[in-house]
Parts: structure tokens; sequence; C-alpha cells
């Protein structure tokens, strides 16, 4: 907000033949409108959209490790590998046996085809023609069952291999490598960051005005971070079975990482029907005697009651009996309703 130095000149003929070094000087803001509704303000919890720990399927010796604490990975990128020695020795003889067997079951059928031509000429009996016909489905059977022993090998040695399953952050990896892995013991865990999810509760009777896909306001209980753009994803049709409340889940964006996971964040639900209301700075509301604000009308100022609807992290959103402007910023008790202001 724009702030303007003001100089103000009391009114009161004790004052008046004060040196003007005495004037008191003023800083004001403009209240920015807007449209605004009954707030309800929820405390939850930040959690990652999606979080996995990821281990290897088999066990074996950590050979290399591709990604650190902290580093963004893709879907499908290696982030690490075992030792994988014998497998690869297990894959090069399941394909040696897949050449065997196709040679064999080559050879098998061109007997078999060509028998089934000499026993059309008489050259050869039905029982050497079926035997001819029997080897070529023996060796076609043999040939499928190395194919199969191959796909499992190849599948073994992928499983050396780990890869992640979607786009996020490394929040555990291995510091050294050449330890020995257990198989399914979590090796890397991968969180998606952005979006995070907010889950907090509301009161049952609240919960006709919260729908899924309704925009919120979320702000870091423990930092500067703020979005508008945080949106109900969704409603819990089922209440808590002590507290009564109705779980709700929210999505808060966080492409810059503004928002930490894990940590507690404030929800500002709208709850009622939108109405005129003014933006000021926090430190232009005075709570002294109910809450208030020093306004500049007519080059004088007006002590003007205020209502609170919503307490961010450096504002306040009010709504005002009348319209307001110019406001008096970090107003002081020394202020008295009806003096003049003359800007210099």
């Amino acid at each position: 907000m724009t702030r303007v130095m003001m100089t103000l000149l009391l009114a009161a003929p004790a004052l008046a033949a004060d040196p003007p070094s005495q004037a008191a000087k003023l800083r004001l803001v403009k209240a920015r409108e807007v449209k605004s509704s009954s707030k309800e303000t929820v405390t939850g919890q930040l959690f990652p959209s999606r979080m996995l720990p990821l281990g290897f399927e088999v066990g074996g010796r950590l050979a290399v490790s591709k990604v650190q604490k902290g580093d963004l990975v893709k879907t499908g990128q290696l982030l690490g590998s075992l030792d994988a020695e014998i497998s690869d020795a297990q894959v090069q003889q399941a394909e040696a046996g897949v050449a065997q067997a196709e040679a064999v079951a080559g050879l098998a059928l061109d007997v078999a085809s060509r028998n089934e031509k000499l026993k059309a000429e008489g050259s050869v009996s039905d029982v050497q023609n079926r035997q001819a016909d029997v080897n070529a489905k023996q060796a076609q059977a043999g040939l499928a069952l190395a194919k199969a022993q191959l796909a499992q090998a190849r599948a073994g040695r992928r499983r050396h291999d780990l890869k992640a399953l979607f786009n996020g952050t490394v929040i555990d990896a291995p510091d050294t490598v050449g330890g020995m892995v257990g198989p399914g013991n979590p090796v890397y865990t991968i969180m998606q960051l952005d979006p995070l999810v907010a889950k907090l509760t509301i009161p049952e009777n609240l919960r006709p005005a919260i729908k899924p896909g309704l925009k919120v306001r979320a702000e870091a209980v423990g930092g500067s971070a703020t979005t508008d753009d945080a949106v109900v994803k969704v409603v819990i049709p089922s209440a808590d079975a002590q507290t009564r409340r109705v779980p709700v889940e929210v999505t808060v964006p966080n492409p810059r990482g503004d928002f930490v996971a894990n940590t507690l964040a404030r929800v500002v639900l709208p709850v009622g029907e939108a109405r005129n209301a003014y933006v000021i700075p926090s430190t232009a509301l005075s709570s002294t005697a109910g809450d208030h604000v020093y306004a500049v009308s007519s080059d004088t100022l007006k002590k003007v009651f205020v209502t609170v609807i919503e307490r961010r992290n450096a504002e306040v959103v009010i709504s005002s009996p009348e319209p307001l402007d110019q406001i008096v910023d970090y107003p002081t008790a020394a202020l008295v309703e009806g003096t003049k202001v003359t800007q210099r």
C-alpha cells in the first residue's frame, strides 16, 4: 500500500501558537475496497500430496546412487542400482538358451514339413510323420520355455534398478554406497511437495457452506507464506467419532516451495454472503476501547469504529459503517477526533 506523509495541525486554540517544528507528522494509507464474507479460520497440518518410501524388490549390495537428499526427480528417473554381476550373467545364460531353442525348433519344424510332403508321396509312414510332428511341437514348447526364462531373468535384472514413480523431491537417500540392502527395505523417500494438502476439521454446522472446489486462503503458521488459490479438495462425509468435527482436505499450491510440508497452516474459510469490506495494514487498526481507525474526511480526522472480518499476517479485513479512503497508519493515543490535517 502507498503511504503518504502528512502534517497534523491541531485546531485547539491553546496549541495554535506552537512552533511548526512541534507539528506531528502522520503516515496515511489508502484503504483498499474488496468483497469479503464472514470467515472461519481453522488450523491444520500440511502434508505432501504424495509420499512413497522406495526399496529394491531384491537384496544385494548398493553399487550406485544417482541422487542426493533435496534433489528434484522426474517419473522414471534412475535413483540407484544394486550390483548386478550375477543377474547380468543369468540374462546372458537365458539369451543363449533362447538361441539354442530357436535352432532346435527351426530344425524340428523343417523335418516335420519335409516328412509331411514325403508322406503325401508315400515315402514315409504315418508313424514317422506323426513322430516328426511331435518333435516339432516339443521343440516349440522348449523355445517358449526358454523365452519365459529369459523374461524372468530380465525382470530380475530390472529389480536391481530403482526408479522414481512420480515427480517429486528426494527427502531421504543413502549417504554412501557399498552397503548391503535387504529386499523391501526403504532406501529412498520421495515426496511431491507441489501441491501440498492441508488436513483439518470443521464444526458440523459449517459443512453445508464448505464444498469441494471452493477457493480459500492458506497461511503458514510459522512463516510468511500465503496463497489465495488454495482449493477445498474433499469434505469427508463422516465426522470424527471423538470430536464430532468433519475432516476436510485443502489443496495448497506450492510452486516456489514457500510452504513447508509437515508444518501447520491456517486456512481461512468463507462461510457467509459476500459484502463490501476494506483491506488495511494491521498497523492502521487501533483496538483501544473498541476496534477503530482514524480516517481523513474533508481534511479532518474522524474516529470510525469498524468490525474485523479477517486477520492476516500483515493485513486486516474490516467492515465499516461509512466509506473509507485515507486512514492513519500507526495511530497513537495523542490523536484527537476533529483535528485538522494539512498536506505539506
